[in-house]
């Protein structure tokens, strides 16, 4: 690899890092303007992108231990984040749901980000933004398999 290369990858990492904190951070704030940890503002992430969830299906999403998981729920829908609903094909199981009224509360929260994130995205062309994304969702890839990795959890 040339040198210039190595400065370039090495600057990627650098940028990564940067970004992995700054929304760590945000994420955080986010959180407690809530009165959520950041691991239970995170697992909710996964219930709003995939939809409703069993706790088992939580837990291999998160990498969390079954019982921390169920231990999470109890106190999510005790304040009124989280519905559980009975499966629809099985009867034993239930599903997390977020509460739709509770969300929409905290919707304004993300107002600054994501009007400004449009306004970043206006500054490349199509197929950089193709490139972005291409990145992003490898560099995302990545990441949850080294979580699954160092916590031997699965995504199966």
């Amino acid at each position: 690899m040339s040198s210039e290369r190595t400065k370039l990858v090495e600057e990627v990492l650098l940028r990564s890092r940067e970004l992995s904190t700054e929304t760590v951070m945000f994420h955080t704030a986010i959180s407690e303007t809530r009165g959520l940890s950041a691991v239970e503002s995170k697992v909710l992430d996964y219930v709003a992108r995939f939809g409703p969830q069993t706790p088992k299906e939580l837990a291999r999403h998160s990498g969390l231990a079954p019982a921390s998981v169920t231990a999470m729920i109890d106190r999510l829908e005790s304040k009124g984040i989280v519905n559980r609903e009975p499966h629809p094909d099985d009867r034993r199981k239930i599903l997390i749901s977020l509460d739709s009224h509770a969300i929409a509360s905290g919707v304004h929260l993300w107002d600054h980000l994501v009007k400004r994130m449009y306004e970043l995205c206006d500054r490349y062309t199509d197929g950089e933004l193709r490139t972005i994304i291409g990145f992003v969702e490898a560099a995302a890839a990545l990441t949850h398999e080294s979580t699954a990795k160092l916590t031997g959890s699965t995504n199966e």
